[in-house]
């Protein structure tokens, strides 16, 4: 696009009104006194409106194509009202092809309107030229720019309105495009002068509005525009970085509990079930779980069944819950095995505070049983195992409570991450598929942390 020239503005310029040299049709001209040329409505001749005769410049006659946006017709964007007078087709060396849509206002001058059929941009040419940060990123202002499209000729294939220089089919240049989240950067250069054009991504709604306009395409992504996951996804680490702290205090305070030996009892040799009652044990904080630990160190080939009661001082409400420790061991071709634990740990919920007795009815069992000959009585018994009298078997009942511990800290992570992973997953696939065109694509980290917000607006 030729840059755009200062021009006194008149407060209400006319429209007006000429002849066609080819077919003698009426054709307006809207923005009189600023276009040098314009194209017939009727039969598409490019008309020279400088000479006061209206020189006939290349005559042809071509349909005109069915346009979204008739020209003379008018919207408001970004509270502007504009004027479509002007209708160009471009396509790239590649094929690809882009509409763009002359904007006139008598008070701001001239717009383009661009779309590839995905979207909408709203385009101004600068009067200040970017500036190089490197070879990839251009610099306008404070903000910077990443290259998106390698320089390659854009051909004009159809016009149509009038227009501020004199356009003509098979006209090209050669254009470049810098992008950064919602505005695009295109210099645009022949052998005479080089041009620069910001456009500003405009949303479907706001085109809806203002010229009536149906959606685009939504897929693939437009070079410069945002993704839909990245707004939040910024907001989401913040919030995820805050709450992070708040479960470490949280944690800090009110989980930092430790073990606490309740008592340690012998198991009956015989396994005859046996109760013993532990306590008193305190529970301070509002409601908590509690933890009951079971060591039995000399448990050898069986288990030892563990039912425990808290029993509410106060108000005699109890709390149950079962446990288990079993221990095995043995020898077979591929050599020793061992299978079990000696510890046995159980919990239970939302205990309020108070002070507890805890009640444990335990028995100890044998996996087999096995004979042995007592030379003593002289005669065959039974083999006590690891319950034998000498081996004194006794359990050590450890008991801790808190309001928070390590696994509730790190489920509340997983629970408060999980939208995080998503979202990061679905923005790293939107742009992928955004720079899938691109000739200058970032990578690694680079292409994550890209601001997502449209600073240009």
């Amino acid at each position: 696009m030729p840059p755009e020239t200062e021009l006194q503005l008149p407060a209400a310029p006319a429209v007006k009104a000429l002849a066609c040299p080819a077919c003698g049709g009426s054709v307006a001209l809207r923005a009189a006194g600023y276009s040098v040329s314009v194209v017939c409505q009727y039969c598409s001749s490019i008309l020279d409106v400088t000479d006061p005769q209206v020189k006939l410049i290349t005559e042809y006659r071509q349909a005109a194509e069915a346009l979204e946006i008739q020209l003379g017709s008018r919207g408001t964007l970004r509270g502007i009202e504009w004027e479509a007078i002007g209708y160009l087709q471009r396509s790239a060396a590649d094929g690809g092809a882009w509409d763009e849509y002359l904007l006139f206002n008598p008070y701001h001058g001239y717009r383009w309107l661009i779309t590839d059929g995905r979207g909408w941009s709203l385009g101004e040419q600068l009067t200040v030229s970017p500036s190089y940060s490197d070879y990839e990123t251009m610099m306008l202002g404070d903000r910077a720019y990443t290259r998106f499209y390698e320089d390659s000729s854009a051909r004009v294939n159809y016009v149509l309105g009038e227009f501020y220089w004199r356009v003509a089919v098979g006209e090209e240049v050669v254009g470049a495009d810098w992008v950064r989240p919602g505005s695009m950067l295109s210099r645009e250069k022949n052998a005479h002068e080089v041009s620069w054009t910001r456009s500003i991504l405009l949303d479907h709604k706001e085109m809806a509005e203002a010229f009536g306009v149906q959606k685009g395409a939504s897929w693939p992504p437009m070079p410069h525009q945002p993704s839909p996951n990245a707004a939040w996804l910024g907001t989401g680490f913040k919030i995820f970085a805050g709450m992070f702290l708040l479960l470490t205090v949280l944690i800090l305070a009110f989980g930092g509990t430790s073990w606490v030996t309740a008592g340690r009892f012998p198991i009956a040799p015989d396994g005859t079930e046996r109760t013993v009652t532990l306590g008193p044990i305190h529970l301070g904080h509002l409601y908590q779980r509690v933890e009951i630990r079971a060591d039995v160190p000399r448990l050898e080939n069986g288990w030892v069944d563990l039912d425990y009661t808290l029993v509410d001082r106060k108000t005699q409400q109890v709390y149950e819950a079962y446990g288990a420790a079993e221990r095995y061991s043995g020898s077979d071709s591929d050599g020793p095995w061992t299978e079990g634990s000696r510890r046995s740990s159980i919990s239970v919920a939302s205990v309020p505070a108070g002070d507890y007795d805890l009640v444990v009815d335990y028995k100890g069992n044998r996996w087999n049983s096995s004979t042995t000959w007592d030379y003593a009585r002289g005669m065959s018994v039974e083999d006590p195992g690891w319950l034998n009298q000498d081996n004194q078997p006794e359990v050590v009942v450890e008991v801790r409570g808190g309001a928070l511990f390590a696994s509730s800290f790190f489920i509340a992570l997983l629970l408060l991450g999980l939208p995080l992973l998503i979202g990061l997953i679905r923005h790293i696939q939107f742009d992928k598929a955004r720079q899938a065109e691109s000739d200058f694509a970032p990578t690694g980290f680079a292409a994550l942390t890209q601001s997502s917000e449209d600073d240009e607006e």
